[in-house]
Order: C-alpha cells, then structure tokens, then sequence
C-alpha cells in the first residue's frame, strides 16, 4: 500500500463537484505483462500533482489511459466527473496536453500547428491569450510563419507549451514540460505555471526534475512497477526527509558519538563530522557539548532524498 500522509490537498469551493482526475482500480496488461496495476488516485480542483516514477513503471500508460488513446484491462478514470471512454470527447475537451515527445506535421508553420490543434477543440482560438503565451516564452512572429522543420527543439518545447494553454483549460497534463528548455525560459515556464495555478486550473505533472517538481507541486504520486507506492504533500515529505547536519571544530577531536535513533554519522574526520538525522534535532546540542565546535550547517530536507530510495530500491 502507498504512504498517504493524511494532508489535505487544495480543493475547489464547491465541495460536492467531482475530482478534476479520479482514477479507480486502473489496470493495464499487455499479455504477461503488467504496466499498470490497480493505480486508485484522485487529482484535486486547483491543486498541482507530480506524477513520478523511473521509465516503465506507467506514468505515460496512465497518462495515455486518461486521454483515451489507451484502453484499460480493467477499471475506471475520470475528467472533472466524466468517463474517459464513454464521455472522452467532453473530458478531453478540459484538458490542455503537452505529450513528452510532440509528434508535429514538419510542413506545417508554427501558426498553422497551433490553428490546427484548437481546431480539434472546436473552439474559436484566443488570439490574445495566443499572443500573450508567445511573449512569455519569446515565440516571435517571425518564428510562428517558420516550418516546424527549422524549429530547434527548445522552439517545439515553447510550441507546445503554448498549445497546451492557449485555450486556458481547466486542467493541464504535461509531461517533462521543461525539457528542451534554456534556464532562463524554465523560469518563463514557472511563472506562467503558477499564474494559471492562481487560476484554477489543475495541472498533473510528470518529471524527471525533482527540484522542478518539489518547487512547482503540491503533492506527489509515485508509480513503481505500475504501482503507486508513495502519495504525500511535498511538505509532508520534506518533514519526513532526513537532513544533512555538518559540524566543523577547531581542534581535532577523537571521540566516537553514541547517536541516538535516527542520527547517522556518515563522515569522521578529526575535525569534521557530517550526520544525517531523521526526526528533530533536539539530541545535537547534547551530542556536541564540551567539544570545540566551530561551525554548523544544517541542510533542509529535499524531496529528492525520498525519492531517490525509491529509485534505488526499484533498480536494485
């Protein structure tokens, strides 16, 4: 069973609307082959959810399921209340998806792209919104006459990036949606990101950054061989993360520290210690008095550090 840390996710006002995503008992096989497992999530209104895991263990199959270009051995899943397979063309028309790997037609201009793609919305394309997306991310005129074959791959990212907005949908489902990007238009993107989060809408993430992901994300999920193993706030998380303590001293010190639970000494030199510790720092003061500290740092907790003993554990 996943962890649940029991922290309350951002929720819309009207409290009997239904999720933005629900996924009940989402089962996918392929033969022998299981690469989605019994995945039970709900995405709520307004919140921000990081949907993580190493290639394979079903973060694209379940994206593929919720916008119906897969069909599931088995279970449900559900867009602001309607049913990914029987209502696809209603749910999918609340969803601005930008795909991990864009598949464009290289004849057509970049103008000519994103006209087509709000076409298949049936909606009128925002013009405004269109432009003000293309001044964030430095999109020019001149590059939206250009062929998408002359397109580097950081102008198909912005691309894309503004296919999935400029129609302002209530939820958004990005896959790695900073790949390709300069620094300087990663910082673009999470602004952009945290306006519309501002909002309203829902936005569903998958990424392989964890610091994007910790910075962006109120929650995470965590799929391992097709099954979710960890759901938490990143708060809760940071909480639960041990955390990086390095104590210098003046003079060398000999003596071996009885470390409580929870405190790990992972380096001993005769004037440096470095600790991690699970849980408060209440015992350090104790640890360390009558020795002749110099300094301290204490490293904040990272998400990463909990994820990356998922990872490991997977791989081995």
């Amino acid at each position: 069973m996943p962890y649940d840390s029991g922290q309350n996710p951002p929720v819309s006002a009207d409290r009997a609307s239904p999720p933005a995503i629900s996924m009940r008992g989402l089962t996918k096989r392929y033969g022998p082959l299981t690469a989605l497992n019994e995945l039970n999530l709900d995405v709520q209104r307004g919140e921000t959810l990081g949907f993580l895991g190493l290639n394979g263990a079903g973060k694209t199959t379940a994206i593929r399921l919720l916008l119906d270009l897969l069909r599931p051995t088995r279970g449900q899943a559900f867009i602001f209340g309607y049913n990914c397979w029987t209502e696809g063309l209603d749910a999918r028309a609340r969803i601005g998806y930008l795909p991990g790997e864009l598949g464009l037609y290289l004849d057509l201009t970049g103008l000519e792209t994103l006209d087509f793609l709000t076409g298949l919305n049936g909606q009128p394309p925002d013009k405004r919104r269109r432009q003000e997306l293309c001044d964030r991310l430095e999109l020019s005129r001149h590059d939206l006459r250009r062929r998408l074959r002359e397109y580097s791959t950081g102008m198909k990212r912005k691309l894309g990036i503004i296919q999935a907005f400029q129609a302002n949908p209530p939820l958004l489902i990005l896959d790695e949606p900073t790949e390709g990007l300069d620094p300087l238009m990663q910082e673009s993107f999470y602004a952009l990101l945290a306006d519309v989060k501002r909002g309203g809408t829902t936005v569903f993430m998958s990424s392989h950054v964890l610091s994007e992901v910790e910075r962006v994300c109120d929650r995470i999920a965590l799929l391992r061989k097709g099954e979710m193993v960890l759901l938490s706030s990143v708060q809760e998380i940071r909480r639960l993360a041990p955390r990086r303590v390095r104590v210098v001293f003046s003079k060398d010190v000999s003596a071996h520290p009885e470390l409580p639970p929870g405190y790990e000494l992972t380096e001993k030199t005769p004037r440096l210690w470095r600790l991690t510790v699970a849980g408060p720092l209440g015992f350090l003061p104790g640890l360390l008095e009558g020795l002749p500290v110099e300094d301290m740092e204490v490293e904040e907790a990272r998400l990463e550090d909990v994820v990356l003993k998922y990872y490991r554990e997977e791989a081995s």
